[in-house]
């Protein structure tokens, strides 16, 4: 196998697309439902395409407390590419790093795939299936798949676009005056102390009342990814968003003995959407529904 520099496409990956240029059979991830509608809209399937990365996380950025400042404790975190975010100030490094390095592995994973299908003449990637899995020894993959899709008309989209929505929501949207632009999602982390106040409300004979630390750990990190994507949907230059999935994982640590401390890590994906009419309804129509209802009417005899 060749030798590969890391840019561009995969050698596996351009020998697909060598093999897709020679004219042989087309693959599709569509359900007929999808391709279906897809073809009503316009859209004929190019061809699966896909994009990978295997990406080793061994530095998650956080040694140590997730304490700051008062008496009651407090939290730090909801750390991405750039900025940090926190309810107060905070002078830990928190997990920046390892949010960083989940952007990385998603954005890379979606910028092969989008590589893929400009080289097999597609003008977008529909039912896209972002992923994530653990490999052994610390390396994580990131995997972008999904199928390629042509326009059949003159008039194509000015830019290649991606959505993780199926087939037919696609049509739908399509027909109703909406385009999707990209798969747009926000990550964060924080993390919280377990002050005394969050031990006495979680210890077992506290009985049936609120862990506010807890509800505030998970509210912030929640509320931090949900701005991140709305950021991602201003850059792409969108009106807004489908939000197609939301996931919270909260685990726990011991930075020392006998000290606990809890982090939640949220994510939020979704697809971007521009309306491409000015005109106040939809430029296509529904299908009239007809109820098959009894008739009320006795039947007719016959003479």
């Amino acid at each position: 196998m060749a030798e590969w520099d890391g840019h561009g496409l995969p050698p596996v990956a351009a020998e697909r697309v060598r093999r897709a240029a020679a004219g042989g059979p087309w693959t599709s991830l569509l359900p007929v439902p999808g391709a279906a509608g897809l073809q009503a809209a316009g859209f004929e399937p190019a061809g699966e395409v896909m994009g990978s990365m295997v990406q080793r996380i061994g530095w998650a950025g956080y040694r140590g407390c997730g304490w700051y400042g008062g008496f009651g404790g407090g939290f730090g975190g909801g750390f991405g590419p750039g900025t940090v975010t926190s309810s107060a100030p905070s002078s830990f490094a928190g997990y920046r790093p390892y949010v960083e390095a989940l952007y990385r592995g998603y954005g890379t994973a979606l910028s092969r795939m989008r590589q893929e299908t400009a080289a097999i003449g597609g003008d977008g990637v529909v039912g896209v299936r972002l992923t994530m899995s653990h490999l052994d020894g610390g390396a994580r993959e990131f995997t972008a798949l999904g199928t390629a899709v042509r326009a059949r008309s003159r008039q194509r989209p000015g830019r290649l676009f991606s959505t993780d929505l199926v087939g037919q929501d696609v049509a739908k949207l399509v027909l109703a005056g909406w385009m999707p632009t990209d798969i747009v999602y926000g990550i964060s982390v924080a993390i919280r102390h377990d002050d005394w106040q969050t031990q006495r409300q979680a210890s077992w004979g506290a009985g049936n009342v609120e862990v506010s630390g807890y509800t505030e750990l998970i509210t912030h990190a929640r509320a931090d990814a949900r701005a991140r994507l709305a950021r991602q949907v201003q850059e792409v230059g969108a009106e807004g968003a489908i939000v197609s999935s939301m996931s919270l994982h909260v685990g726990e640590i011991e930075p020392s003995e006998n000290h606990r401390d809890h982090v939640a890590e949220a994510t939020v994906f979704g697809t971007a959407l521009v309306r491409f009419h000015a005109q106040p309804t939809a430029p296509t129509r529904s299908l009239t529904v007809l109820p098959l209802r009894p008739s009320s009417r006795p039947p007719r005899r016959e003479s």
